[in-house]
């Protein structure tokens, strides 16, 4: 799907080393997410060039800033089409990955892509607010993002939960992403979080990023998160 030349310029161009063997994975990937998007909805960006930056980079590039320990545990909550996990994951294959979405179809396209990249990803059906009020997900994570266009205050519900003390939750976010940040200091500070760090940057294409940098400095009390419901109506 790609061409080979473009797509290791692209990535060259932000800094980024790619193998023969990484570049043959994110091929895969690419041709596997457009098939798929026939039948369900994933994503609206299926050309090569938009995959390439607007997925693929988009989903590596904030990790660049942020330093991920070897073999950290990371869920991805509303993992959708895989951003920014999966392309991480090939980057990264010591990181032990979640994937959680709440939609089946979804997780379908995920386990398949998982087993055909091999990446030995965990791909979980179910609602956020929910897994994470069990004891096996609750607080067990080095690391949970999420690549998702909800309100920062309503994610962090969604996410820190799941984050481990002296772990981080890392959303990634558009050119509001310091206004969302000043925005979320409640939401941050009563789920058991800390605004660690903002990092503005930019897409070879000129499209504004940020990423925010939340960590867990003591536990999210238990009457968090609250439902769908709740969190829209009244956020944090």
């Amino acid at each position: 799907m790609f061409i080979k030349q473009n797509f290791i310029s692209l990535f060259k161009s932000a800094g980024i080393a790619v193998s023969d063997e990484q570049f043959l994975r994110f091929d895969s990937y690419a041709e596997q997410l457009v098939s798929y998007n026939e039948r369900v909805n994933l994503t609206a960006l299926t050309s090569p060039e938009d995959i390439a930056e607007k997925h693929f980079l988009d989903s590596i590039l904030p990790f660049y800033h942020f330093v991920i320990k070897n073999s950290a545990s990371i869920i991805d909550v509303g993992a959708g089409a895989g951003f920014p996990s999966c392309p991480l994951k090939i980057m990264r294959s010591d990181i032990d990955a979640t994937l959680l979405d709440s939609l089946l179809k979804r997780v379908n396209f995920l386990t398949q892509l998982s087993d055909d990249l091999g990446f030995g990803a965990k791909c979980i059906h179910g609602r956020a607010e929910e897994l994470s009020r069990d004891t096996k997900y609750r607080e067990r994570y080095d690391i949970a993002t999420a690549r998702a266009v909800a309100a920062l205050p309503v994610l962090c519900e969604y996410c820190l939960p799941f984050v481990k003390e002296g772990g981080f939750f890392l959303s990634l976010k558009g050119s509001r992403g310091e206004q969302e940040a000043k925005e979320a200091y409640t939401a941050i500070r009563t789920l058991g979080g800390r605004l660690e760090e903002v990092y503005g940057y930019c897409l070879p294409s000129g499209d504004a990023r940020t990423l925010i940098v939340v960590k867990k400095i003591s536990q999210t009390p238990s009457k968090y998160p609250r439902n769908k419901g709740q969190m829209t109506k009244k956020p944090l």
